[in-house]
């Protein structure tokens, strides 16, 4: 009687798997590979919008200084001064809650000084009496007439021009976003006809910093509002 030895097929199933195993590997690295090389391809483009818009608050500083060796008649000058001012605007047509009067500074100016390098006045007295208000048309044509303050003996310090500023942003912030993007978009389709390849998901957005800035040195009462997106698009073949 002959002995029969019968081998196990494990190995030959392993060995089955294990072909299996590495076809799989392959595909799915193939996938991989073709995934990652188009994610690698993007283009990165810029759209803008602008808008011209009218300054809706004026905020106008008007500081003055007085000086002298009476410290009682500083503060009458000082009194003086802020009460033409006060007077100058509210003859302008703006309402007393438009005006306001900053807290007076007093410097000794002899305090720190001695013999022959002290200053000739003693005392300088000041404040700032500054308008804030939406009538623009009307601080604009208080600004051509300042030099009545002049004329009555009022030395206006320095730092006293008007401030125009825009406080609407919100009402037209989306529409620019929208037409920044579009732009953008745009810029994006025009690259990918030219490189023969087609727009595929964005990879990410920024929308960038919204700026105000005056439309021009001579009429700061008129804005430019600017919004600059920054898109990336995929490609795709």
């Amino acid at each position: 009687m002959s002995n029969i030895t019968v081998r196990p097929a494990l190995p030959i199933i392993a060995a089955a798997l294990l072909m299996v195993g590495l076809a799989g590997a392959g595909w799915f690295a193939a996938k991989g590979m073709e995934r990652l090389k188009t994610a690698d391809r993007y283009v990165v483009v810029k759209g803008s919008a602008e808008k011209i818009v009218d300054a809706d608050l004026v905020v106008w500083p008007l500081p003055h200084t007085v000086g002298g060796n009476d410290l009682g008649e500083v503060q009458r000058h000082l009194d003086a001064n802020t009460a033409i001012i006060r007077g100058f605007f509210e003859a302008a047509g703006f309402k007393p809650d438009e005006i306001v009067v900053s807290p007076p500074r007093l410097e000794d100016r002899w305090a720190w000084a001695y013999g022959d390098s002290r200053p000739p006045e003693r005392y300088r007295y000041a404040t700032t009496v500054s308008l804030r208000t939406t009538n623009v048309a009307g601080a604009l044509e208080a600004v051509r007439r300042t030099g009545e303050l002049v004329t009555q003996g009022v030395m206006i310090g320095e730092d006293s021009s008007p401030e125009f500023d825009y406080t609407k942003l919100n009402d037209i912030k989306p529409a620019l976003i929208a037409e920044a993007t579009a732009a953008a978009r745009d810029s994006a389709v025009q690259f990918a006809k030219d490189s023969d390849s087609r727009l595929d998901g964005i990879r990410s957005a920024n929308q960038g910093v919204v700026s105000i800035s005056d439309r021009d040195q001579s009429s700061p009462q008129i804005k430019r509002v600017r919004v600059v997106t920054t898109v990336e698009y995929f490609l795709r073949d």
